[in-house]
């Protein structure tokens, strides 16, 4: 099994150029990427990437502990560099924003409570108010996290990482970013990145409008010899080789393994994805006030009608917490949806994180085979 060696295995010192996907947004304690799938992810011979935008400096700490208690291999930590967002000030509480949406936001505010009563969600009384809500001051506290674990590998999930680089680089760092248009791509490569990441529209959570196909090429060519992965519709190994044919040299998967054994996020949301069809997972920037792919559900509907345009990030988020908090409490998980993407509705059953990366591997070794001999 040696046929997916990539210049970017040599980068990151893995045998397979798979990356487990920084997925961040996850219940309470129940995250997308926890240490035991990042974990798994890495021993298996790719790379686990443990998403913690929202977390906060504390919990990341424990996280990168809890990981180097499982695997003593490679381990990458995805966080969210806004290049855009609401202007906060440092360290504002949440119940400072709330008020904040109060104030300068009546009408979104009372369609949040409306939609509340018509689902028939308890009141909530937050129980963060003291929380920091994200600014530029709180991004760079949970990055020095990052750096003084000497963590090996960091992926700006979403934004420009030039705020980070010097930081990085004193620490030996590899970083990478995730980009969803040639645009980005040229910003990230003036930050200097390593590596970068070409998401396609297919993917879950924040993503572009351009589709994995068109982009991955455009991206590899602005970009090189910088190593390109391809992520959006990526799970399987016919899709792995796709991805090299277009020009990258690894792969961002996230969907794929939201379906693992190891994964943390609730059943609920387990089932969501394992039972539906792709065009089930739609687009939206009402979850949080960027663009992000996520199961279909009421709540996004009504709110695709309502007439009003959602906040920037990270207001959007504070100000749809009451709600998502109430629907969990009232074990409506059906409101509060699962993130994935496309891919989703390939995927048929629950399976160990080693078992799906090294089926990935097999088959996208037996496709490339099968196209070598294909060919005349």
């Amino acid at each position: 099994m040696d046929r997916l060696q990539t210049p970017l295995t040599d980068l990151l010192g893995i045998k397979y150029p798979i990356l487990l996907a920084g997925m961040s947004l996850g219940m309470d304690d129940r995250m997308p990427s926890p240490p035991r799938l990042a974990a798994a992810v890495t021993e298996a011979g790719g790379l686990g990437v443990m998403g913690c935008g929202s977390r906060k400096p504390d919990t990341i700490d424990q996280c990168i502990t809890e990981f180097r208690r499982l695997s003593g291999g490679p381990l990458g930590i995805d966080l969210l560099l806004p290049a855009t967002m609401a202007e906060m000030g440092a360290q504002d509480t949440k119940s400072m924003v709330r008020e904040r949406l109060e104030r300068d936001h009546p009408r979104h505010v009372g369609f949040v409570r409306e939609l509340m009563e018509e689902h028939n969600l308890p009141p909530v009384e937050p129980a963060d108010d003291d929380a920091e809500a994200m600014s530029p001051d709180l991004l760079r506290r949970q990055f020095q996290v990052v750096a003084d674990h000497n963590v090996p590998v960091f992926v700006a999930g979403l934004g420009d990482p030039a705020m980070i680089m010097d930081v990085a680089r004193a620490h030996g760092m590899k970083v990478g970013g995730v980009v969803g248009a040639v645009r980005h791509a040229q910003r990230q490569k003036a930050a200097g990145v390593d590596f970068m990441i070409a998401q396609g529209t297919e993917a879950g959570g924040h993503t572009g409008n351009i589709a994995t196909f068109p982009l991955v090429p455009q991206v590899a060519d602005t970009v090189a010899p910088t190593p390109v992965l391809a992520a959006g519709g990526v799970g399987s190994g016919r899709q792995i080789a796709a991805a090299m044919a277009l020009g990258a040299q690894g792969v961002w998967v996230g969907s794929a393994f939201l379906v693992a054994e190891e994964n943390a996020i609730p059943t609920e949301h387990q089932d969501q994805i394992l039972g539906a069809r792709s065009e089930d997972f739609t687009l939206t920037k009402y979850n949080t006030g960027k663009q992000s792919r996520s199961y279909r559900t009421p709540v996004k509907e009504a709110w695709a009608t309502s007439g009003l345009e959602p906040l920037p990030m990270p207001l959007q988020g504070i100000l749809m917490e009451p709600l998502y908090t109430g629907a969990r409490r009232a074990g409506r998980l059906d409101i509060d949806a699962a993130s994935a993407g496309q891919v989703g509705g390939m995927l048929t059953a629950r399976r160990p994180a080693r078992d799906i990366l090294l089926d990935m591997v097999n088959e996208a070794e037996e496709t490339i085979e099968r196209m070598r001999g294909n060919l005349r």
